[in-house]
């Protein structure tokens, strides 16, 4: 029985291209290690959760909406 389907046709190309290639493997490889240093490592040690330090639990709308009205409003006014 032969499935002429459109997401088998999908799946047969994606699956056909990436068995049949040799420098893109690697190429893939070593962008899912920079995707995983960026999202994983570098996000627990360079971007701290702010909202769990400075708003209290279950505020946190509150506190970023009076941040927002905060900052929008000039405290420079001549």
């Amino acid at each position: 029985m032969e499935r002429r389907g459109f997401l088998y046709r999908t799946f047969d190309l994606y699956y056909e291209g990436f068995r049949n290639m040799r420098l893109g493997k690697t190429l893939w490889a070593i962008i899912l290690i920079k995707l995983f240093i960026m999202f994983a490592i570098l996000k627990v040690f360079f971007f701290p959760n702010y909202l769990k330090e400075h708003a209290p639990k279950g505020g946190e709308s509150d506190y970023v909406a009076s941040e927002f009205i905060e900052r929008a409003t000039p405290t420079d006014i001549n």
